[in-house]
């Protein structure tokens, strides 16, 4: 005979199976896109990013912005400073820095002594879009860009780049101009 224990057990555990599908992932609501008021003397049009919040600011009027959660360098890995974006991609290719295949060859072997180039598409690491950073006139190797990890929104994990769910970099691209300010405190 079946205990009431059990019956709970397995009602609550077919319930939870039945609303939610397997690895289904829900974004922490703060880290949703939000209009927010901000200090007034930021200049609009321009993006600040803080790292230990994981929160990147479209600034785009006196006062207010859009915030997003984002994902961030890990220890080591994350930038600071003042960029700009210098390119943008929509469904961008992605290759591996040699730095990246180097400290992690099971991840990135696939691209070790050759110069296979990943397309974009859903599979893609960068997502549906990349607003690509620079200094300097140089490419810093580095972007903001939508990500196939979703579950990295509000931790810093990546290799130096800023991710985003997919559907908020789509929703900030358009928004943000080549030549456009990035600011990482």
């Amino acid at each position: 005979m079946i205990s009431r224990r059990s019956f709970i057990a397995a009602t609550v555990a077919t319930a939870a199976s039945t609303a939610m599908p397997a690895g289904a992932f829900t974004l922490d609501t703060k880290f949703r896109p939000q209009r927010v008021t901000i200090k007034g003397d930021l200049e609009p049009n321009q993006i600040l990013i803080l790292p230990a919040a994981h929160f990147l600011y479209f600034i785009d009027g006196p006062g207010t912005a859009m915030r997003y959660g984002v994902g961030f360098g890990k220890a080591g890995q994350a930038i600071s400073g003042t960029f700009y974006v210098g390119s943008k991609k929509e469904w961008p290719t992605w290759r591996p820095t040699d730095a990246m295949i180097e400290r992690d060859p099971a991840a990135y072997g696939k691209f070790k002594d050759n110069d296979y180039v990943q397309p974009g598409g859903p599979g893609n690491p960068l997502g549906a879009r990349a607003l690509y950073l620079y200094r300097d006139g140089r490419y810093t190797f580095n972007a903001i860009h939508g990500t196939t990890a979703p579950r990295s929104i509000g931790q810093s994990v990546s290799n130096g780049c800023v991710r985003m769910i997919n559907e908020h970099v789509t929703d900030l691209y358009p928004r943000v101009d080549v030549g456009t300010k990035v600011t990482v405190l």
